[in-house]
């Protein structure tokens, strides 16, 4: 049925819908005008429910799209989703009938960048191709019995301890030489290259460029354009195993001979049943060939039979993305809930410690102690303080004490009314005085006035 048709149908009917009516039309309307579409944009909004099916939207600058990937089809998918992540989505345009929402119900999800990659590697491969790199007539013929081989790959990886134990179990004679080079980055081709051209001088009998299984990424050093014309440019028979059985690289369609594994390759130098492994690897080849032709074929076929045929499981699948929206929408409510109820708690916790006494109580305490700490200390330096201070007062005292006079020899005369008699003119004769001494008191009386002074001894 033509999309003219479907339209033109819509229009004349002037039956009343209902809106369950209307969705499930609209429904069938999208999936028959696209039944398989691929498009490519930014994932975000990732969700993983319980269930196993993905949902997420796929959005570019100007529009976005809801997308649901069920669980059949999810456990198939190799790439670590996430938001942020440019990705290449298959699948047929659908209808969510519960909430009339327009979206789609995807198979298959890959790197946009792998996509980017592949279109540089088909335009190099032809470019290579219609220059003649990849030509049978300039490939040459592995040496039947060879002594001494060459491997380029890393020292590190999986791929020389591969070939290393299949020479050491087949032809244990043959003398293998590492060239290590780096095998994946940014900075692998220029080595891969060096290593090549000095692998060529050095007279081997054949080399072998190996690495490992990996992404369109990983093996990428081996799809650059001055890798396969160095490797073209190769005097020694040279054999490329790099990566798994169902990578290919532009490396394989330049070198003399294309193996699928790093062992496969040491197999296929090793001396003995060298025919049967080639013979072995044309037919895997046309083998993959047929099945993909097989499969492909098959891929179309049941596309058609599904576009015929409305099976129950999209019905189970309605019901369970319209299981899984609701479970979100609950845990979302639950954590907002209890977010609020956790933030009131902690703000009345807060209010409450600010008011209670035993915060006044515990400083009060510490300033308590504290004082109680300072004041035998402070006390202890007033009393010593106090006590130097007496010291150095009794010190100065006893200097202009008239005690310390009397102590060396003297005494003073004190008249009847207690007053120091100063002069000679302040006393008269038969006058009765006080003489007061250092260890006691005299009494004495004037006899005369000498006007004329008197010089003691002093040694008297």
């Amino acid at each position: 049925m033509n999309d003219n048709a479907i339209f033109q149908r819509l229009n004349t009917e002037r039956e009343v819908l209902t809106v369950s009516q209307l969705n499930a039309r609209a429904r069938s309307l999208l999936e028959e005008v696209f039944p398989r579409i691929w498009v490519e944009g930014e994932l975000s909004n990732l969700s993983r429910p319980s269930s196993g099916h993905m949902y997420f939207t796929l959005k570019d600058s100007k529009a976005q799209v809801r997308c649901a990937l069920f669980r059949q089809h999810a456990a198939r998918v190799r790439v670590d989703l996430r938001d942020g992540l440019l990705i290449r989505a298959r699948g047929r345009v659908s209808l969510y009938e519960g909430r009339g929402d327009y979206q789609l119900i995807l198979d298959s999800i890959e790197p946009a960048g792998d996509g980017a990659l592949r279109q540089a590697f088909e335009a190099l491969k032809a470019k290579l191709q219609d220059e003649g790199l990849f030509d049978a007539g300039s490939k040459r013929a592995l040496p039947t019995h060879p002594r001494r081989i060459g491997v380029i790959t890393s020292p590190s990886g999986a791929a020389v301890r591969d070939i290393i134990s299949v020479f050491g179990r087949r032809a244990p004679f043959v003398e293998l030489v590492i060239i290590p080079t780096p095998v994946q980055g940014r900075d692998a081709a220029p080595q891969i290259v060096k290593a090549l051209q000095l692998a060529d001088r050095s007279g081997f009998d054949a080399l072998i460029m190996a690495r490992g299984g990996g992404s369109l990424e990983d093996l990428w050093p081996f799809n650059e354009e001055t890798v396969a014309r160095a490797l073209h440019a190769c005097v020694t028979p040279t054999v490329c195993a790099v990566g798994h059985e169902t990578d290919v690289s532009i490396s394989d369609f330049v070198a003399d001979v294309r193996t699928p594994t790093p062992s496969a390759a040491a197999e296929l130098l090793s001396p003995d049943q060298q025919a049967m492994l080639l013979q072995l690897e044309r037919v895997q080849r046309q083998l993959r060939q047929s099945m993909r032709a097989h499969l492909s074929r098959e891929q179309a076929t049941l596309d058609n039979l599904r576009k015929r045929l409305r099976h129950p499981g999209e019905r189970l699948a309605q019901q369970a993305q319209k299981l899984d929206d609701l479970e979100v929408r609950l845990r979302r409510a639950q954590m907002q809930q209890q977010l609020r109820f956790t933030q009131r708690f902690e703000r009345l916790q807060s209010r409450l410690q600010s008011q209670h006494p035993g915060q006044m109580l515990t400083l009060l305490r510490q300033r308590l102690d504290h004082l109680d700490q300072r004041l035998p200390r402070a006390m202890h330096q007033s009393l010593e303080f106090r006590r130097q201070q007496l010291g150095t007062q009794s010190q100065t005292l006893h200097l202009v004490s008239p005690l310390a006079t009397l102590g060396r020899g003297y005494s003073i005369l004190l008249d009847e009314h207690g007053r120091a008699v100063r002069s000679h003119m302040d006393a008269q004769p038969g006058q009765r005085l006080e003489a007061r001494l250092s260890d006691g008191r005299l009494a004495v009386r004037v006899e005369a006035d000498l006007a004329t002074p008197h010089t003691l001894s002093l040694l008297d």
